[in-house]
């Protein structure tokens, strides 16, 4: 596995001074196989996966008691200040019951944290679920009537906790202007955003990018792991960026980006 670089961003992962890889153009943000640099730098993760002991995480590639959970996982080919060529990883959701990994960049909004509002509205989401159960194996009126109550409340305060966790999410783009996640798809006929969307791993990496001041080169991402629900995945395939969550935002966050400049 390729070194940390001490010279910039921590996630930062320096390729060898021989990559010298021309840059590709871009006629369109989908519809491109990866461009060769992503390829590389693909196959440099991919490594790390194969060997690495420390992601208590089963992708079914061994054999296991444990749930198998495939991941999808990107990485975006970066120049830095210094212009040296690096390239910066991530995963899409959490790997391993976590959202902080070495070797990855942070999610943009962690709602993992145990003192964290998510974490209290999924309790209070749970004592509902437990009393409506209990509550239905008894019959009345009373009963009914509760169980009812319960379950429109239930709606409601799942409905903010979604809301309130869409609010956490806000995107930077090459010029560091920031919009909202609700913002980036009023403006799309979905108009609400899909439960999820913010988690995938290519608005991971160009918010990381952005932030710490990395020049995107090429992007690239592939499924890493059995799939336990749809044959679509395959392990070690490459796929783009999926258009439902990821389109909106990733056409926001590269408005300021020449296509010259980035192969996707």
């Amino acid at each position: 596995m390729l070194p940390y670089s001490t010279t910039t961003a921590r996630a930062f992962i320096s390729l060898p001074p021989s990559f010298r890889a021309p840059l590709e153009p871009k006629p369109s943000l989908f519809g491109l196989e990866p461009g060769p640099m992503a390829l590389e730098a693909s196959a440099h993760l991919q490594e790390y996966l194969l060997h690495q002991t420390e992601l208590k995480h089963n992708f079914g590639l061994n054999r296991s008691a444990e749930p198998v959970i495939g991941k999808m996982f990107g990485v975006l080919v970066v120049q830095n200040s210094l212009a040296e060529w690096g390239y910066i990883a991530a995963f899409s959701g959490k790997l391993g019951g976590s959202n902080h990994h070495a070797h990855f960049v942070p999610p943009i909004f962690d709602g993992l944290q145990p003192d964290g509002f998510l974490n209290e509205g999924m309790l209070a989401l749970t004592c509902m679920n437990k009393e409506i159960a209990l509550l239905s194996k008894t019959q009345s009126s009373t009963s009914e009537e509760r169980i009812k109550d319960l379950k429109e409340a239930r709606k409601v305060h799942s409905n903010s906790l979604q809301n309130k966790i869409f609010d956490q999410y806000h995107f930077l783009n090459r010029q560091g202007q920031s919009r909202s996640l609700r913002d980036i798809f009023l403006q799309t006929h979905y108009r609400n955003p899909p439960v999820g969307a913010g988690e995938c791993a290519a608005p991971k990496l160009f918010q990381y990018a952005f932030q710490h001041g990395l020049t995107p080169v090429s992007l690239a991402e592939f499924w890493w792991g059995q799939s336990p629900k749809s044959a679509t995945w395959k392990h070690g395939n490459f796929y783009l960026p999926c258009k439902e969550k990821c389109e909106p935002i990733l056409k926001y966050m590269l408005s300021g980006v020449p296509e010259a400049q980035l192969s996707i």
